[in-house]
């Protein structure tokens, strides 16, 4: 599950901001559209980069930067369906095509790897089954 938030995080911007009951983070960036972000270096390095703070950030970077660690404490407990989708999209894709970052997210985000060994039966399931991303 880990790597589902954190892949929805990064992606969707999910997490950018909570919604005023808290209950939720915003749905605002849902409708982003992954396959062309998947598709499109360009689009996908600049959120990778401000994520592992390596690079600018976009006011919505910064927002979602601030939200990872809830998200991956809480197990995505305030994502929305839609970003819980789209995390299994994205994991997918950094897993099988993006393994560099998806280890230097890692290595930020879950040094001690707790989160991974928690959720490790799952997450194979995810490497698994994203070969309907090529």
């Amino acid at each position: 599950m880990q790597k589902l938030t954190l892949a929805c995080l990064l992606v969707a911007v999910a997490a950018a901001a909570a919604r005023p009951n808290d209950s939720h983070y915003t749905d605002r960036y849902d409708n982003v559209n992954l396959d062309e972000l998947i598709s499109n270096r360009r689009l996908l390095v600049p959120y990778v980069k401000c994520v592992l703070d390596q690079g600018k950030c976009s006011p919505d970077g910064k927002e979602l930067k601030e939200h990872i660690q809830e998200a991956l404490e809480n197990n995505c407990g305030k994502c929305t369906d839609k970003q819980r989708e789209g995390t299994r999209k994205m994991i997918g894709h950094l897993i099988n095509h993006e393994q560099e970052f998806w280890d230097q997210l890692i290595a930020k985000y879950d040094p001690e790897r707790k989160y991974v060994s928690k959720y490790e039966k799952e997450l194979k399931e995810v490497k698994a089954s994203c070969c309907w991303l090529v």
